[in-house]
Order: C-alpha cells, then sequence, then structure tokens
C-alpha cells in the first residue's frame, strides 16, 4: 500500500509539473519560461523538476504522453466482445473527460487560451519533443491493438498510426475552427469517419 501511495504521488507531481509548464507557456510564451518558474508554480523544488523532466519542453510533453498510455491501458480494459472501434472510440474519450485547465473538453477553449496553444504548438523545441513522445506513445497504443485483436505486424500498427492521424487531425481543427468546437466533438467525429471508411461527405 505504501508503494502505490508514493506511485501516485510520483504521478501527480508529474501531472502537476506538466500542466504548470502548460499554463506558464501559454499565458507567456515559451523562451520567457524558465525551469525554475515552472517549479515555483507546481510548488516544488528545482532538483524534483529535474527529477522529473530534462527540459520544459519534455514537461509540457508529458501531459499528451500519459494521456495516450493511459488510453491505451483503457483499451486493454474494455470487454473483449466489444467492437474495436467501439472501444477505442471509449478508451480515447475516457481521457478527454477534462480538457486544458481543468475545464471540461465538451466546453469551447477560452479564446486567450486558444491563442496561447496556438503560439506553443509552432516552438521548435517543442515540436521536435511532442515527435519524440507521440512515437514512444504510439508503440504502447499498436502493442495493446495487438493484444486485443490477436493480431500482429501491419494491422496494429496501421490501426495505432490512423488514430494517431485523426487524433492529429482533430487537435488542429480545434486550434482552427472559428467559432471553437469541442474536442470531444471533434474526436468523435474524426473517429466516426474513420471507422466508416473516409466517405466523402455530401
Amino acid at each position: 500500500m505504501a508503494e502505490g501511495l508514493r506511485e501516485r504521488k510520483k504521478q501527480e507531481t508529474r501531472i502537476a509539473l506538466s500542466w504548470a509548464a502548460v499554463r506558464l507557456t501559454v499565458e507567456r510564451g515559451l523562451a520567457n519560461v524558465r525551469i525554475e518558474d515552472i517549479a515555483a508554480e507546481a510548488g516544488v523544488s528545482l532538483r524534483t523538476f529535474r527529477n522529473y523532466f530534462n527540459s520544459k519542453a519534455e514537461a509540457i510533453a508529458a501531459r499528451e504522453v500519459d494521456r495516450s498510455l493511459l488510453i491505451a491501458a483503457e483499451l486493454r480494459a474494455r470487454p473483449a466482445d466489444e467492437p474495436l472501434w467501439t472501444a477505442i472510440r471509449a478508451s480515447i474519450e475516457s481521457q478527454f473527460a477534462l480538457g486544458a485547465n481543468g475545464h471540461g473538453a465538451e466546453l469551447p477553449p477560452d479564446e486567450q487560451w486558444l491563442a496561447g496553444i496556438r503560439l506553443m504548438v509552432t516552438e521548435p523545441s517543442l515540436q521536435g519533443e511532442m515527435a519524440r513522445a507521440y512515437a514512444a506513445a504510439g508503440e504502447e497504443f499498436a502493442a495493446a491493438i495487438a493484444d486485443r485483436t490477436g493480431t500482429h505486424g501491419l494491422y496494429p500498427r496501421l490501426v495505432a498510426d490512423v488514430v494517431g492521424a485523426a487524433r492529429s487531425a482533430a487537435s488542429a481543427e480545434w486550434l482552427r475552427a472559428d467559432p471553437p468546437r469541442p474536442m470531444t466533438e471533434l474526436l468523435g467525429e474524426a473517429l466516426d469517419l474513420v471507422a466508416a471508411g473516409l466517405p466523402v461527405p455530401d
């Protein structure tokens, strides 16, 4: 029990640091945020920050890494007789119940927050870190699909990459849409289109 409590505390600290990094970067811009600021915002020491992350970009990317790993874990836990795409959609939606800054993902984003996110994702150092993070998380998701379907090789890798592309497209549309659309709505639409074979809209 003590070991489980320690692990939970470590995960809570990791999440707090990642959200602090995101919040400060959205408010100030990446160049104007120091790792000392992130540690202070999360209420921990600089040493603690360095125990978890090597850079502020890695701290920002951690939220999406953790979310992706939780999606894979949720997929493994879904009922075995549930259709694959139903299980994938439920797994993804379960991890988007809360959106940025704790706001419900069913709510449109605040315009100031959205503007900061748009600026943040253009940072080259963050783009590289996110690409590495998504690659690692994609491997875990492919493994979960392989376990669930009893397949190997191309199929689970292809499904994982298609789901990743759907998430990326939904995120891009979330940043672009005016007026803003809820992320859960965009994700559901993207996954429905993929599951239907991407028919050309009327």
